[in-house]
């Protein structure tokens, strides 16, 4: 963490920006990518003057909600195709997008809002909602609030860390550590209901044929 510190340290604000930038709009893609811990880096910089506190959180905010709405339009505009054919239709088909489309009808706002704080479930909820040809209201508007508050807290930690960054980033992977554990348990029973909702759409369509 010294080490990265020092070098940001040794950048002008613009290449500082842009490697924030580029972090949070990665994550968006590249759920692996560990951009939490270099935000913080970003907000400890801005204690220490070098980078503006108000222009860190403008920039690691509009650039994940930006990642996070392409990804939206994306799988809004290539989704439904993908599986409708070929590999898509063996990873979901017709009736189990008809229940996806149903739950983010009734819960998909709330279900855009919590992924952002779990991670992997961050690209993957965007997706779905543009699959299911969600409107934008109701993944934009949960998007940029859970994005506010997540990364408005990242950068709020690296700021009033002084001279304690280790042991905030400390602090931050074992939060992440955590919602990990959370989002590792959420996959059983989604596997669970895929798994189900798979095998009785096959057998309905034996008992039709």
């Amino acid at each position: 963490m010294e080490e990265a510190l020092a070098r940001l340290a040794g950048l002008p604000p613009l290449p500082i920006y842009a490697l924030l930038a580029a972090g949070a709009t990665i994550e968006n893609v590249l759920p692996l990518v560990p951009a939490d811990t270099f935000i913080v880096a970003g907000g400890f910089m801005a204690g220490l003057g070098t980078v503006d506190l108000a222009a860190v959180l403008g920039v690691v905010w509009a650039f994940n909600v930006g990642g996070a709405v392409a990804v939206y339009a994306a799988g809004r505009r290539y989704g439904p195709g993908f599986f409708r054919r070929g590999w898509g239709r063996r990873l979901l088909a017709k009736d189990q997008l008809a229940g996806l489309d149903s739950f983010y009808e009734r819960r998909g706002a709330a279900a855009v809002f919590a992924a952002r704080f779990l991670p992997g479930y961050r690209a993957l909820v965007p997706v779905f909602a543009g699959v299911t040809r969600q409107p934008p209201r109701r993944v934009v508007v949960p998007l940029m609030a859970a994005s506010a508050i997540w990364y408005g807290g990242l950068v709020s930690a690296g700021y009033l860390a002084g001279s304690n960054l280790e042991a905030v980033a400390t602090t931050i992977r074992s939060v992440n550590a955590g919602l990990l554990a959370v989002a590792l348990l959420l996959v059983v029973p989604l596997a669970v209901v895929w798994w189900r909702t798979r095998r009785r759409g096959r057998s309905e369509s034996r008992r039709g044929s």
